[in-house]
C-alpha cells in the first residue's frame, strides 16, 4: 500500500511515507517492550506467548477498514463447471504471467544492481548471538533488564526514523550508506569496552553502558535501514508492488540470515561458547570491519539526485503530497 502511494514520488516523499509506517511500528514497540521482560518473570513464558498470539487479531479488525476496489473479470460461458475450469485456468495463467513479469522486473539493471548491493550490505557477519550469551551468562542481565533494553531500542528506533525523516531523506542514497556504515563500524567497536570491562574502569556500570550502547547503535541502524526501504519501494513497477517489494525484502532478509550464519561460523572458529568468551573482542572487531567491505560497490546504487525522480517543474506537489 505504501509502495502504491509512493510511486512516481521523490525520495523525500517516499521517505516520509516509510517514516510514518516505521515510526508507528517503533511507537508500538515502546508500548510493549518494557512489559515483555516483567511479564515473563511474573507469569512465565507460556502466558507471554499466549498474549502475543492474540494481539495480532487487532490487525485483522483494522484490515476491515481498508478501502479496496474489487477487480471483477467477466468469465464467458453459462455453466458453473465451465466457469470453475476457466477460473482455474485464469489463475494459473495469471500466476505464470506474474512470475514472468517479476523476473523481467528483477533482471533490469536499475533493479538488479541495487538489490545486489542491499543483499551484500546485509550479508556481512555479525556477533549478536555471542553478545547475547555474554550479557546473559557472563554479565547476568535478567529478563526484566533485557526488557528495559528493548524499551530503549524501541525508543531509539523511533529516534532513528525521526533522524532520517528530518535530516536524511533528501540526501543521496550513496552518501547515506557511506556515512552510516563508517560511523556504525566505529560505534560498533564500543562493544569491546563492555567485553573487556574497560567501561567499569571509566566508572560506568555494565547496565548503563549496555543501555547507552544499544541506544546509539539502534538510532544509527534504523537511520541507515530506512534508505533500503525507500529504495525498494521506488524500484517497484506498477502492478507488481506487493510481489516485488516482498521479493526485495526477502532478498534483504536472506542476506541478513547469511550474515548470521557466517557470524555463527566465526564464533565456532574462535572457540566462543556460552561459557567461554576469551576471543569475543576479536570477533566483534572482525565483524565490524567486515561491514566496510560492501562500500566499494556503492556504484551499484542510483546516482541521480534524490528529488530528480519527483516533479521538477512544480515543487509544491511534494509539499501537497506530504500534507495529504
Amino acid at each position: 500500500m505504501v509502495v502504491e502511494r509512493a510511486r512516481g514520488e521523490s525520495q523525500s516523499v517516499s521517505g516520509s511515507l516509510q517514516s510514518l509506517c516505521w515510526g508507528s511500528s517503533a511507537f508500538g514497540g515502546i508500548v510493549s517492550s518494557y512489559f515483555s521482560g516483567s511479564l515473563v518473570e511474573s507469569y512465565g513464558v507460556r502466558f507471554v506467548f499466549g498474549v502475543t498470539a492474540l494481539l495480532p487479531l487487532i490487525t485483522s479488525a483494522v484490515a476491515v477498514l481498508v478501502n479496496e476496489q474489487r477487480v471483477v473479470r467477466p468469465m464467458p460461458g453459462s455453466g458453473q463447471k465451465e466457469n470453475t475450469i476457466l477460473v482455474n485456468l485464469g489463475f494459473l495463467q495469471t500466476s505464470k504471467q506474474n512470475m514472468i513479469q517479476l523476473w523481467s522486473a528483477i533482471k533490469q539493471p536499475n533493479v538488479f544492481l541495487p538489490t545486489l548491493f542491499i543483499f551484500l550490505w546485509q550479508a556481512t557477519p555479525h556477533s549478536d548471538s555471542a553478545m547475547f550469551y555474554f550479557t546473559t551468562n557472563k554479565l547476568g542481565f535478567t529478563p526484566e533488564f533485557l526488557g528495559r533494553v528493548k524499551l530503549v531500542t524501541s525508543i531509539a528506533s523511533l529516534l532513528g526514523v525521526g533522524l532520517y525523516n528530518g535530516f536524511l531523506k533528501t540526501v543521496p542514497l550513496r552518501k547515506i550508506f557511506l556515512v552510516t556504515t563508517v560511523f556504525g563500524t566505529g560505534l560498533g567497536m564500543t562493544q569491546v569496552l563492555l567485553v573487556t570491562g574497560f567501561n567499569r574502569q571509566l566508572g560506568i556500570s555494565d547496565e548503563w553502558f549496555a543501555i547507552g550502547d544499544s541506544l546509539i547503535l539502534t538510532v544509527l541502524a534504523q537511520a541507515s535501514f530506512m534508505p533500503v526501504l525507500v529504495l525498494a519501494a521506488r524500484l517497484c513497477p506498477e502492478g507488481m508492488e506487493a510481489t516485488l517489494f516482498a521479493t526485495l525484502m526477502s532478498i534483504s532478509n536472506g542476506g541478513s540470515v547469511l550474515g548470521g550464519l557466517m557470524g555463527a561460523g566465526l564464533t565456532q572458529v574462535f572457540g566462543i561458547t556460552r561459557d567461554s568468551f576469551d576471543n569475543l573482542s576479536t570477533l566483534i572487531i572482525l565483524c565490524n570491519l567486515s561491514s566496510l567491505l560492501p562500500l566499494p560497490l556503492l556504484g551499484l546504487l542510483p546516482k541521480d539526485s534524490p528529488d530528480n525522480v519527483g516533479n521538477k517543474d512544480d515543487p509544491d506537489i511534494d509539499i501537497e503530497m506530504k500534507s495529504n
